[in-house]
């Protein structure tokens, strides 16, 4: 079993590295000494970041398959090198490839990593005039947990609640969904499939 394992996150973190590999990262030099195994980790984190940014530390973990206290060292050594930049968000540290994104934009991922913020976006941007009732039927979820969820998205300044809900930053957060949709879900793909001839905003 721990053959497989290890043979699996061997796999997984070689896949990332050939991305990190080619990442336009600087100022990486000394985060990347040590043994073959430092560097191909460091590697697929340098890869993973930037594919998929705004992941929180417990989903790049479980997504390289490295253990706690191996990424936490490698996040450590990838950002004091200036390659990845994090930030904490409510219970959570999101990470981000350095210099990359505004501050808006690390909102935004953020809160497209969250289930029913993301399908609140996605509907809204489907349907600009969808109502709370329409939004909670079409995710399955209560009034009050869109309205808690619309609570959040309008402090992070991506959503007006002055007369129903409207995005703020549409093309922003069109652009994010289909540039990112294969780091969200099959919905966010899906969408991207429709929209990606839309994009106008570019961060």
């Amino acid at each position: 079993m721990t053959e497989g394992f290890d043979g699996r996150k061997r796999e997984t973190l070689r896949r990332f590295a050939a991305v990190g590999a080619a990442a336009p990262f600087v100022g990486t030099a000394s985060a990347d000494a040590g043994s073959e195994d430092t560097n191909e980790t460091r590697e697929a984190i340098r890869g993973y970041v930037p594919t998929t940014p705004g992941a929180h530390f417990s989903k790049l973990r479980d997504d390289l398959r490295l253990g706690t206290g191996e990424a936490q060292y490698h996040l450590r050594k990838l950002e004091a090198a200036g390659a990845v930049e994090s930030v904490k968000d409510a219970d959570y540290r999101r990470y981000f490839p350095a210099g990359r994104f505004d501050e808006t934009d690390k909102r935004a991922l953020g809160y497209l990593r969250r289930e029913t913020p993301r399908g609140m976006v996605l509907a809204l941007l489907r349907d600009p005039d969808a109502t709370g009732a329409d939004l909670a039927a079409a995710l399955g979820v209560s009034r009050p947990t869109i309205s808690a969820a619309a609570a959040g998205l309008e402090d992070a300044g991506l959503l007006d609640r002055t007369d129903g809900y409207a995005l703020t930053e549409p093309e922003r957060l069109l652009t994010l969904v289909v540039r990112y949709a294969d780091s969200f879900d099959a919905e966010a793909v899906a969408f991207a499939d429709d929209a990606a001839s839309l994009v106008a905003y570019d961060p």
